[in-house]
């Protein structure tokens, strides 16, 4: 049975699977293997030197699928901030067609509302991604279409509040307005059938879609993943307070080691920080002791490198399984 949710209903797509935002891997050939398997990806815009190169993935994007697929943009507050707005253009430009339907946003950047309001006004399908209640209420009043609650299991940035998907997701359905997804931790069919079950509309993967044929890094960090368990993970600018979920591994042991020396102290880390080692060992080196990169505790739950067609498919037979079994 195909499983319908506000989610598939709203964006024309076969199951309710998001592929997420993720730094130097959601570019267009993961998008469109993810949309050509049923579900809905998102080419990660700032992943992109400029505007011009946005424009470009997109138009590759539409060029190896004929699917519904998404833009992230992450707003967040910088010492030196990417021109928002000249992407925001792109991405309102590149809406025309029809085909580039979902924006997912994420970040606590003050100005979220104006850019919610600019892609609704074309048409997108805003999805906002919180690690709070508080946070999901404030995005409902904004004006987003739906929430991507994003648990602490996540890969990436948690929050500093700590709460698991098991409150978060229950909370979420007695509060929010507006529907949501589980986002953090979520690999399998088991984990979709559980989050219908708790309210949720569907499930945002990131970390599970990077072992993927189709993911556009090195094989190497594919293997770390599978090879990896719910234990490989560290958090690291705690005493920041802005925690990021990551790899473990020796680059990473040294920024623990230094913030701990330092606390609060960016200056001493950001050499082993830099976006730009990230995109070596992603798409260069495949070096992956070398490095500061995102990756989940959802580690624990990959045993293979597979197809986003065969993943995609996996999940959703899996979790009709459950719900026609153990919850019929």
């Amino acid at each position: 049975m195909p499983i319908s949710t506000a989610l598939t209903r709203a964006l024309g797509i076969q199951h309710p699977l998001i592929q997420g935002g993720m730094h130097y891997v959601g570019y267009a050939p993961l998008v469109a293997a993810v949309g050509n398997a049923g579900a809905i990806g998102c080419i990660t815009a700032l992943s992109q030197p400029s505007p011009e190169a946005l424009q470009k993935e997109i138009q590759m994007c539409k060029a190896l699928s004929t699917k519904p697929f998404g833009v992230n943009l992450t707003l967040l507050p910088m010492l030196q901030p990417p021109n928002y707005d000249a992407y925001a253009e792109v991405v309102e430009q590149e809406m025309a067609s029809g085909q580039l339907r979902m924006i997912e946003t994420a970040g606590h950047f003050k100005g979220l509302e104006p850019f919610v309001k600019r892609f609704k006004a074309k048409g997108a399908f805003v999805i906002h991604k919180c690690v709070t209640i508080r946070h999901a209420k404030s995005a409902e009043k904004v004006g987003v279409d739906m929430i991507s609650m994003d648990g602490f299991d996540c890969a990436g940035h948690p929050g500093e509040a700590d709460i698991g998907n098991w409150v978060l997701f229950a909370k979420a359905a007695r509060e929010l307005k507006v529907p949501f997804v589980a986002s953090g931790g979520c690999a399998d069919g088991k984990q979709l059938a559980a989050a219908i079950a708790m309210g949720a509309e569907g499930m945002n993967m990131g970390t599970r879609f990077m072992a993927t044929h189709e993911a556009p890094i090195h094989d190497n960090i594919k293997q770390a993943l599978v090879d990896g368990d719910e234990h490989g993970t560290a958090l690291i600018m705690r005493s920041m307070r802005n925690t990021e979920r990551v790899f473990r591994n020796k680059d990473v042991d040294e920024v623990l080691r230094i913030e701990k020396e330092h606390p609060g102290d960016f200056s001493k880390i950001s050499h082993l920080v830099s976006g730009a080692g990230y995109r070596a060992v992603f798409q260069e080196t495949g070096e992956v002791e070398n490095g500061v990169w995102s990756a989940g505790t959802v580690m624990g739950l990959i045993e293979s490198v597979v197809s986003c067609q065969q993943l995609c498919q996996d999940i959703v037979d899996e979790a009709e399984t459950v719900i026609r079994g153990r919850l019929a």
